[in-house]
């Protein structure tokens, strides 16, 4: 069985199963969907979502965002973890996007990656959904659906994005790395991960090699 014809396989199931799926991260716009993707690094969306509402409260934009000190921004977003590390990036990328980039986001993936804080799976999440350009975002969900279904041997993210671009139509990358999100969180955990109740293992599990 080719990569292709699996890769076909999977996108009809979770076409099926989540054919709108929306961004999980709660936000206005350009500026806080970076925010909110940053903040998500080794955090649940969930804490993110009732982290945000309060931060954007304050700073919204870059010119609010400055006006807070490290540590007011630090004591909000504690509960999403490494608190002083995200704290000083954003003030700091905040102050970047005001004095270079007019108060806006950079309008290339390149550019995103340079901001503090942010690295290439935030810069692509980024790219693809509020630039409208191209990408692929790999996170760890992505990366181990990616292994289970014979897409990808990559021992990285970066490798696995790359034989993920490989396979898929480039117009259905905004919405597949969305949906194989969703589908590994319910059907295809890191844990406790059972073939039978798996409908994309199973469907592969069956087809003939």
């Amino acid at each position: 069985m080719t990569k292709e014809k699996r890769a076909a396989v999977i996108r009809q199931i979770l076409n099926r199963l989540f054919p709108h799926p929306p961004i999980p991260l709660k936000h206005k716009d350009h500026y806080t969907l970076l925010i909110a993707v940053l903040l998500s690094a080794q955090c649940t969306d969930k804490k993110v979502n009732e982290v945000t509402p309060l931060l954007f409260e304050k700073g919204s934009s870059p010119k609010e965002m400055v006006k807070l000190t490290t540590a007011e921004i630090e004591s909000i977003i504690r509960p999403c973890g490494l608190a002083k590390i995200k704290a000083k990036a954003i003030h700091k990328l905040s102050q970047i996007l005001i004095d270079e980039y007019k108060g806006k986001i950079p309008r290339s993936l390149e550019e995103l990656e340079k901001l503090p804080g942010v690295g290439h799976k935030t810069a692509s999440v980024v790219t693809i959904h509020a630039l409208k350009k191209a990408a692929f975002p790999v996170d760890t969900h992505i990366h181990r659906c990616a292994k289970r279904w014979g897409l990808s041997s990559g021992k990285n993210v970066k490798q696995t994005e790359k034989d993920l671009m490989a396979i898929f139509p480039k117009t259905s990358w905004k919405k597949l790395h969305l949906q194989i999100i969703y589908y590994a969180r319910k059907y295809c955990p890191a844990k406790g991960h059972t073939i039978e109740n798996c409908p994309i293992c199973k469907s592969l599990k069956a087809l003939p090699s």
